[in-house]
């Protein structure tokens, strides 16, 4: 069994190769991976996101062994190598200690330990499905970008100080956009024929006047470095709802980089604009009906779409976590099972196309089957 010595020196270099692979993040096409690590979990604290994409750059959703089991119908595979990500230690204080640390709270965090997770694709079972996949489909609509746009545009104008405003792309100087701070107004190019670029446009400046308007910690970064941290966000913010954007101006996002402390430093500036704007385009989608099913799985099954029938199924997943009501939880199972049966089943079809498409695979004959049986 490792000492405490070794237990405490895995941890520091846990951290420490994190702390590595984000200094190899000048190269724009590593960097790319890490904001796309970023969109996914951007639930995550910064320190986590790290580690995670140290130890996984390919991680798209993790969760622990019993998690995946309980939560999910998803077993582990055999063999696979754990993630390991920071949990914090939260201890009840005594008396003396809050006098101690000058503190009323009756808990505080005296250190963390590192607990085992495991991606997606380190586990097997039940299909593992995402809101986000049916937005991507409803979002590479340009007529559902530009309502995106336009409830984004509605929602700065209307519940924030910002003033949102569009010009002719021609006065502009070639520009697709600019942030004033003195005025705290967005300006936009509003004959832009890419609806995807002109909302990207629109996270980018609103970046912009979060982490630089006149009362933000940091306006006074240098130029390079406030352009890098917004169209991070910008690039995060798209990601997220399955708008690809990294043809337009990625290439030359970590340029800035030169040491540990600016890395960290801007990353974690970084992450905090992208949670607020991946949970404010989260609530818009839900408003404009882009993240709703469409069609319960109720009848006709075998009408649906896969990507339809995924929806539903996962839909009805979490219908059943919700639900207080017994009956209703009881139809909606029996609801699943009914979805469940219709994925088991298309999937045991493809196969046996796929034998029939493929003759001069061997099959086991019966009288081998039994014998290894035996």
């Amino acid at each position: 069994m490792p000492s405490k010595a070794d237990v405490k020196a895995w941890k520091a270099q846990l951290v420490a190769q994190a702390e590595q692979q984000i200094l190899k993040l000048t190269d724009s096409d590593q960097f790319k991976k890490y904001l796309n690590t970023l969109a996914k979990f951007h639930r995550y604290s910064a320190r986590n996101i790290d580690l995670i994409y140290t130890q996984n750059p390919q991680a798209t959703q993790v969760a622990g062994f019993k998690q995946w089991q309980k939560a999910f119908n998803r077993t582990v595979n055999r063999g696979a190598k754990a993630i390991r990500i920071a949990a914090p230690i939260i201890k009840k204080l005594t008396p003396a200690e809050q006098k101690h640390l000058d503190t009323t709270d009756e808990r505080a965090i005296v250190g963390y330990r590192y607990l085992p997770v495991f991606d997606v694709a380190q586990t097997s079972g039940e299909p593992v499905l995402s809101a986000k996949d049916f937005v991507k489909e409803n979002l590479a609509d340009h007529q559902n970008v530009t309502s995106l746009y336009n409830a984004f545009k509605d929602y700065l104008n209307q519940q924030t100080d910002l003033k949102v405003s569009e010009v002719p792309l021609a006065t502009l100087n070639g520009a697709k956009g600019y942030f004033q701070p003195s005025t705290n107004e967005i300006v936009i190019g509003g004959d832009e024929s890419d609806n995807a670029l002109k909302l990207k446009t629109l996270y980018h400046e609103y970046a912009h006047s979060q982490l630089h308007g006149l009362k933000s910690a940091f306006k006074d970064r240098p130029r390079a470095y406030q352009e890098t941290q917004a169209e991070a966000v910008a690039y995060v913010a798209m990601q997220n709802i399955g708008v690809d954007t990294s043809n337009y101006s990625l290439g030359y996002v970590a340029t800035w980089a030169k040491d540990k402390a600016v890395i960290h430093s801007a990353l974690s500036e970084i992450q905090q604009v992208s949670n607020k704007v991946i949970e404010l385009s989260d609530e818009l989608t839900k408003q404009l009906g882009l993240q709703e099913a469409q069609k319960e799985p109720e009848h006709d099954l075998k009408k649906l779409s896969a990507q339809a029938l995924n929806k539903s199924y996962q839909s009805l997943q979490q219908k059943i976590k919700q639900a207080t009501d017994s009956q209703q939880k009881s139809e909606q199972k029996t609801q699943l099972n009914y979805v469940h049966q219709e994925i088991s089943n298309r999937t045991q079809k493809q196969l046996q196309d796929f034998v029939r498409q493929n003759p001069k695979i061997k099959q086991p004959v019966q009288d081998e089957v039994k014998q290894r049986q035996l």
